[in-house]
């Protein structure tokens, strides 16, 4: 596929949600972290595939069956080469979420009192709460790696409490969907390998600003969103090493996911259709199919170019309001503006930022744990994807200083 020069010009205009006004004014979607905007081929594909090749995929012999099933699987080989790794490493799901919970039940037959469970306190609820309940049913224990005051790792500190540890399962997201921070991973894998420790990697923040090559990141899990990196909701996936795929006990169960069944026993088959029960998401697959094949197109060292120089524009302008109090790491960021103003509620500046056709988010950001780690109920979170522009940023500070002359 040909790598195109990136012209954010032609970019925003693949992106119809991105062109209309809100109360009276221009759009400015700075909400990416909660769920990217689709490009036009997206909704192309998706559209396509109802309209021309609606069936059910595999084992079917008809026509529409065949086409739809060629489209579903190339899809997974699309997904794989973007990360790459091999497409039997892929396993569909709904999404990270889903991802993870498959990953804790999967693992539950492996785990015992005497075992440990690392987690941090800036994961996402999604990357918590599962562990809870597995080290609940197996007694194994849960265990925190150290977090700094401002939110951030201390890679030697954490290299070290790894090593002490030597947990079973460690697992940490590659980025805050709070703060944006990007967490330095090659030290701790690298650490958590040595003692033999399991690496499972969140990625639902990282797989689009910092489209990672997981066999390079060496971790043994990756979970991702296909909502987050301007595919269809309700689809993602799962990447796992294929020997410890075949290892997870499968999270449902059911329908094709079966290599034979007896009113006695059934047997299954191998990762990864072991872990895809039942009809899947195939619309959402091929439309995320068709997001990957947009992302690939464009120069990636241009798009990530463009998406700091405006996240660092924004940061810079923001932090000249006074009363505003940033929380985000700006040396190393997805792009991700998490604050407050004083002590106002976020709640009421989203909701006047929304008057002025500006969207962003508002409270703890499932993330409970490090909300009370920083002493705060909740923030402004503003994300920005590599779909927004200098003058976005001018209208969003704008409208933040309009807003704040409303409250004070």
């Amino acid at each position: 596929m040909p790598v195109l020069e990136f012209d954010i010009k032609t970019i925003r205009k693949d992106f119809p949600t991105l062109n209309q006004s809100v109360n009276g004014n221009p759009l400015v979607y700075l909400d990416s972290g909660a769920t990217s905007q689709k490009p036009q081929a997206v909704i192309d594909a998706t559209t396509k595939f109802y309209s021309q090749s609606n069936a059910n995929v595999h084992r079917g012999r008809h026509a529409l069956s065949e086409a739809a099933t060629a489209q579903y699987e190339q899809a997974r080989e699309n997904i794989a080469n973007y990360f790459h790794v091999q497409a039997n490493e892929i396993v569909w799901t709904k999404g990270a979420t889903e991802a993870l919970n498959l990953l804790a039940y999967g693992l539950q037959n492996q785990l015992n009192q005497s075992d440990t469970i690392i987690i941090t306190p800036l994961e996402h609820h999604a990357n918590i709460v599962p562990w809870q309940v597995v080290a609940q049913n197996t007694g194994a224990t849960l265990s925190v790696l150290p977090l700094e005051k401002n939110g951030s790792f201390n890679t030697d500190n954490c290299v070290k409490y790894i090593k002490q540890t030597k947990a079973k399962v460690l697992c940490i997201s590659q980025a805050s969907n709070t703060l944006g921070n990007i967490t330095d991973l090659a030290p701790l894998i690298s650490a958590a390998k040595a003692v033999g420790t399991l690496i499972i990697v969140d990625g639902a923040q990282g797989a689009m600003h910092l489209r990672p090559n997981l066999k390079a990141l060496n971790c043994d899990f990756y979970v991702f969103s296909a909502h987050k990196m301007l595919g269809p909701t309700g689809v993602g996936g799962l990447y796992g090493r294929y020997e410890l795929l075949n290892t997870l006990t499968p999270y449902q169960t059911g329908g094709e996911m079966i290599q034979t069944v007896t009113l006695e026993k059934s047997t299954y088959r191998s990762a990864p259709a072991k872990f895809e029960t039942g009809t899947p998401n195939i619309a959402g697959v091929i439309g995320f199919a068709a997001a990957i094949n947009y992302l690939s197109s464009l120069n990636f060292a241009q798009l990530q170019q463009h998406e700091q120089t405006v996240f660092k524009y924004a940061a810079n302008e923001l932090s000249k309001i006074e009363g505003i109090t940033i929380y985000s790491d700006l040396s190393h960021n997805i792009g991700t503006l998490s604050f407050n103003y004083k002590s106002e509620h976020p709640y009421d500046l989203a909701t006047l930022l929304d008057g002025f056709g500006v969207a962003v988010r508002s409270g703890h950001h499932c993330t409970q744990p490090l909300m009370a780690h920083l002493g705060l109920n909740g923030t402004v979170r503003a994300s920005f994807a590599f779909y927004n522009t200098v003058q976005d940023v001018d209208i969003f500070i704008n409208s933040l200083k309009e807003s704040i002359a409303l409250l004070d």
